[in-house]
């Protein structure tokens, strides 16, 4: 028997993969490269790590959803970027250093493709 929460657990997953590929077209169509995806630590994970051509290195939050109707960019709170930070240093330990930043991709489903909000520099999560 199929439980009805796995299909959902199934399709959240789905879209949010799908929302990362978009995610990292985005960057890649700005001129940024991507270098890791779903990064995970203990202490936090990161959906993709590119780096801009200025060689900025960018940790990036992607929440996709199906609808605006619980939010999107909203559900990056202060703790999910705190783990962010944490997941990040863990990343960087032994790399040279490098100029970093913090951004969240905000996506809502739109028919086959997505509208995309983009936050650049993200400090503190919502409120």
């Amino acid at each position: 028997m199929i439980n009805k929460g796995d299909n959902r657990r199934d399709f959240r997953h789905r879209l949010g993969r799908k929302g990362e590929a978009f995610a990292a077209q985005f960057y890649r169509h700005r001129g940024a490269e991507v270098i890791a995806a779903n990064v995970r630590y203990a202490v936090g994970e990161i959906d993709l790590i590119v780096r801009e051509a200025d060689g900025t290195l960018v940790f990036v939050e992607v929440k996709t959803r199906s609808s605006r109707a619980y939010g999107v960019a909203e559900a990056v709170t202060g703790a999910k970027l705190a783990r962010m930070r944490k997941a990040a240093r863990h990343w960087l330990d032994g790399r040279p250093l490098s100029s970093v930043r913090f951004d969240v991709v905000a996506l809502t489903q739109a028919g086959a493709g997505f509208d995309l909000e983009h936050f650049a520099g993200v400090e503190h999560g919502s409120r």
